[in-house]
């Protein structure tokens, strides 16, 4: 009974473990993580159903949101992240996870190359052909609610044994992994009640400002989390704080420019530059945005207030709105002038640094009324460029490190996912 010992113990501990984890997608991530571990899984995906726009109308299917692959993570150089294809899968009896959507059961395939012709699903050799990579065993397990609604689903690839031997899952692997999956299963139901409400503030801005997407502030906070792991591994930050920190960022990302609200609709729904009178009114949502956290209760409204406050500071001190209190609006530091002097350097607290590049970069790749979006060269070109002026340099580099990572970001994020409420 040691090996049985062994899994209840990890499931216990993490089911306090994934209890601390607050954003969803990080918590996905730690999911699909842990899951292989208590399975042995060599690889493994995690799929969500959500709604995806299919020419003039909206289907439900699985979207893929996470892959892990140790035999080809380890032909990567150190930190840097395997990039999947993001796709999404019919929830139909075609597919091995389709299937496992569709019937709400766990399936277990010991050889997906040798499959019953009587079953009614398949597997497309081309997944591995792709990858270079060979598929064998593989388990699905559906994510489910108390009231039997599907979440989404896990998929383990490739059970291993002590000897680094492919094997197919055992029913041991199933019932663990099973009750693995219920406990994941009520974390990710208040992570997505957490990201629900943030989203609904989301949809405040975006109905004064149409471009605070629900996309948009999903990309710009997982850009901010790949740029500061960057720099994390470059400090040398224990991995435990690193994950403690990615989770209160990401959610504060989120909220970077939720003082928007407070700005008039002439100005934010204006379809053209702003004046110059028009972009002073508008320099002031960074001061609106931090008071809604003057009342700090938790390490998340003093980060959420240091974004909304500074990610427009810029490098080299002319950014804005400089040394001024967001509740009193009182400059804290002035010029010769009487006027806030600009915060500069590393005087800018480190996740406003970090936002105000993730959030130029979405900008400038994204489409608004009064501009295209830009050439990926351009876009790149000018980051470089704003390096020492406008950005930090070093997390310009963090930047470059982790574009195949922001890459994939972009691909899981683009404006019509948009969810239907």
């Amino acid at each position: 009974m040691p090996v049985e010992t062994d899994n209840y113990r990890s499931i216990i501990r993490l089911d306090h473990e994934l209890n601390q984890i607050q954003d969803l997608d990080l918590l996905l991530e730690r999911i699909l993580l842990e899951a292989r571990r208590v399975v042995h899984a060599d690889a493994g995906s995690i799929y969500v159903k959500e709604w995806v726009k299919e020419e003039d109308r909206r289907v439900e299917k699985l979207v893929i949101k996470y892959a892990h692959n140790d035999t080809l993570q380890q032909k990567l150089p150190p930190g840097q992240k395997l990039v999947y294809s993001v796709f999404a899968l019919d929830i139909n009896e075609k597919t091995i996870s389709g299937y496992c959507g569709a019937t709400k059961k766990l399936v277990n395939v010991a050889d997906v190359y040798h499959i019953p012709e009587d079953a009614p699903y398949s597997f497309s050799t081309s997944y591995d052909r792709i990858a270079g990579y060979k598929t064998v065993s593989t388990l699905a397990i559906p994510l489910m609610t108390a009231d039997s609604r599907l979440m989404g689903i896990i998929q383990m690839i490739n059970a291993k044994d002590e000897k680094g031997n492919i094997i197919p899952f055992s029913r041991d692997d199933e019932f663990v992994i099973s009750h693995f999956a219920v406990n994941a299963t009520v974390v990710l139901q208040r992570a997505y009640m957490t990201r629900a409400m943030i989203l609904r503030m989301i949809k405040m801005s975006e109905l004064r400002d149409p471009k605070e997407t629900g996309p948009h502030v999903n990309r710009v906070a997982g850009y901010a989390v790949e740029i500061y792991d960057k720099w994390a591994v470059h400090q040398h930050i224990a991995e435990t704080e690193r994950e403690r920190f990615r989770d209160t960022l990401r959610i504060a990302a989120m909220l970077h420019d939720v003082g928007k609200v407070a700005i008039s609709d002439i100005i934010l729904k204006k379809p053209a530059r702003f004046t110059s009178d028009e972009y002073l009114i508008m320099q002031h949502h960074t001061i609106y945005g931090a008071a809604l956290f003057d009342d700090i209760q938790s390490d998340l409204d003093i980060i959420s207030r240091d974004i909304a406050l500074t990610h427009h500071e810029n490098w080299d001190g002319t950014g804005y709105p400089g040394w001024i209190d967001p509740v009193t609006e009182e400059p804290i530091k002035t010029d010769a002038g009487g006027n806030p002097l600009g915060r500069k350097g590393e005087e800018i607290p480190l996740t406003g640094r970090i936002v105000a590049i993730a959030d130029v970069y979405d900008a400038l790749c994204s489409k608004r009324i009064y501009k295209e979006a830009w050439t990926e060269e351009q876009v790149l070109e000018e980051i470089r460029q704003l390096a020492g002026k406008k950005f930090d340099p070093l997390l310009v580099e963090c930047f470059f490190q982790s574009l195949h990572n922001i890459k994939q970001i972009q691909a899981l994020y683009p404006e019509q996912n948009e969810h239907p409420e």
